[in-house]
């Protein structure tokens, strides 16, 4: 058996394994077990009842977080002209169309989130290959091909979360940091997890919730108590 550092057993102590703890008070064992030197994320979780591989399983969305991820997002737009324009006054890190395409090809990805217009779909296409096991290909279920490409670079600067279930059946997202006021994480995690549940997919049977867990990029995993996240 590995051996456990000084830290984790510290972090772990007053921790029960079998318990199911409410948000609120997950939270706060997490904030006051943290004492590493760099602002941690919090991440949350979901163990669902589905399988991924069958296409009425997929599970799938974007959900804005009402007091954002505390990261700060680098945001490329592919588009032309006006759109073009509109991208940069909303504050897009990289805005272009094939001079884009042809960075990107070389391995140069310098964002975080991808946006298209759809008239330019055809030629991001061909960054499949590139931007797809990135999880970063632009998609219209998540709001970034669109032709509104002001409101797609807000969202995505202030607080737009993808996700998308593994193969495992889980879902999981940074949903805030450790220096985040406990009502404000909570707020983000009952966001998060209430758009989860409301992309249940039609192929979905039993039990879709199965666990929800939340824990800190150096902190011990709590298992929540799925009645205080108010899931439908």
């Amino acid at each position: 058996m590995a051996k456990v550092s000084k830290r984790i057993a510290k972090a772990r102590e007053g921790i029960d394994p079998n318990k199911s703890y409410s948000l609120e008070e997950a939270i706060q064992l997490l904030k006051d077990r943290s004492s590493v030197k760099f602002d941690e994320t919090i991440e949350v979780a979901m163990n669902l009842g589905v399988d991924p591989r069958h296409a009425d399983q997929m599970v799938r969305g974007v959900v804005n977080l009402p007091n954002g991820t505390g990261r700060t997002v680098r945001v490329a737009v592919f588009a032309k002209g006006a759109k073009a324009d509109e991208a940069k006054a909303a504050g897009a890190d990289i805005v272009g169309a094939e001079d884009l395409v042809e960075i990107v090809q070389k391995g140069e990805i310098n964002f975080d989130r991808c946006i298209a217009t759809p008239d330019l779909m055809p030629l991001v296409g061909r960054l499949g290959k590139v931007l797809g096991p990135r999880g970063m290909m632009p998609n219209p279920k998540v709001g970034t091909v669109t032709l509104d490409v002001a409101d797609a670079v807000k969202a995505s600067k202030g607080g737009a979360v993808e996700f998308r279930v593994e193969k495992a059946g889980i879902v999981h997202a940074g949903v805030g940091k450790v220096s985040f006021e406990t009502n404000a994480l909570a707020e983000n995690i009952r966001a998060f997890t209430d758009a989860v549940t409301k992309a249940k997919p039609a192929g979905a049977k039993g039990n879709y919730v199965k666990k929800v867990s939340v824990t800190s990029s150096m902190g011990p995993g709590l298992r929540l108590d799925v009645a205080s996240l108010t899931l439908a």
